[in-house]
């Protein structure tokens, strides 16, 4: 599944009726969700880290090949701002790795405050297991140096693509995977994206990484429903470049909302 494409989060009250049935049961948008898209970003561990049992219940509640990234906790990041990573780390390790083969990668989403600090960096990578995959999502511009990223080579995480309407960060490859965050495109109605815009990004892609190496894309631009539209779109624009996208809901299922 090397372009795994699919929305950041899923518990948006705006998606009903534009996704969720009129009648559908919150408690089961999940299993609607999943038999949709092979994959989510979740954020509820940004907020407040879920019990073990919860990692568990999502496990057991989507299909076998559903994969579930985890954003990491703001407790870790804006708090503690990465000083003293360590017990953070193993609590977010310990718990979601209740979601067992369906455990994608961890999100590390920087403050824009936050300045470059390679020891930092240096201490939370080394605290998760070698075999875990991390992806940093830096938002101050002193973290783009070679220093950086060099860094997150030898710790083979991946640089968080991210895209706010422009691209906000430089073309990196620094793992053979990458993860790539769509915030606000240009288009009508905002904040969706434009065709000629997803394309563009495609071949981006395309230049650094091939068909057969893992692509997370996460469409975190969910007003009027515009990242379950703009996933499907960017997955055709995929499949013309030759990957292989994962699972999109069928054009009916999706209408943008008012």
């Amino acid at each position: 599944m090397p372009l795994l494409i699919g929305t950041s989060g899923w518990q948006y009250r705006h998606w009903r009726e534009t996704f969720y049935p009129r009648g559908l049961a919150q408690a089961r948008w999940l299993e609607f969700y999943a038999e949709r898209f092979a994959t989510v970003e979740s954020n509820a561990a940004f907020y407040r880290l879920p019990e073990p049992e919860t990692f568990a219940a999502w496990a057991e509640r989507t299909p076998p090949d559903f994969v579930m990234a985890v954003k990491v906790s703001r407790y870790l990041t804006h708090v503690r701002r990465l000083n003293d990573p360590v017990d953070a780390v193993e609590r977010l390790v310990e718990r979601a790795s209740r979601l067992g083969s369906k455990l994608g990668p961890a999100l590390l989403q920087l403050p824009p405050s936050l300045r470059a600090d390679s020891g930092r960096l240096h201490e939370t990578l080394a605290a998760f297991p070698a075999n875990w995959r991390v992806a940093v999502e830096f938002r101050h511009e002193s973290w783009y140096t070679d220093e950086i990223r060099s860094l997150l080579e030898r710790h083979r995480a991946a640089l968080c693509l991210a895209d706010r309407q422009r691209p906000l960060t430089p073309f990196w490859r620094t793992a053979d995977w990458t993860y790539l965050r769509f915030h606000t495109g240009r288009a009508k109605p905002w904040p969706c994206y434009g065709r000629r815009a997803l394309a563009t990004w495609v071949d981006r892609l395309a230049e650094q990484w091939t068909p057969a190496e893992d692509v997370y894309v996460y469409f975190n631009n969910d007003p009027r429903a515009c990242a379950l539209r703009d996933a499907r779109l960017f997955a055709h624009a995929g499949r013309r470049r030759g990957y292989s996208p994962t699972r999109i809901p069928a054009a009916r299922d999706v209408r943008l909302g008012p």
